[in-house]
């Protein structure tokens, strides 16, 4: 299940964990954990997106099968479009 950025807050609060802590504890900057869950940074891509799959704000699977959707390759001189 995706959560909101309310779950994600209140999971910290009821925890007692810092967001700092867990950015440090997770190899990720703290000022870009408090950008994403302010609402001051989407999480597109690069570690922005990790950190928003790693808060459960996105799936990783679900990301990716959006991406190949859109993509679309040429091989042996037909168009394969992934469903």
């Amino acid at each position: 299940m995706i959560k909101t950025l309310r779950d994600v807050k209140d999971e910290f609060y009821k925890s007692g964990t810092s967001i700092a802590q867990w950015a440090r504890e997770n190899n990720f900057s703290p000022d870009l954990v408090y950008q994403i869950l302010n609402k001051k940074r989407l999480p597109l891509r690069g570690e922005s997106h990790k950190i928003a799959v790693k808060l459960g704000l996105k799936k990783e699977l679900l990301n990716q099968i959006l991406i190949l959707k859109k993509s679309r390759r040429k091989s042996n001189g037909k168009l394969i479009t992934y469903k």
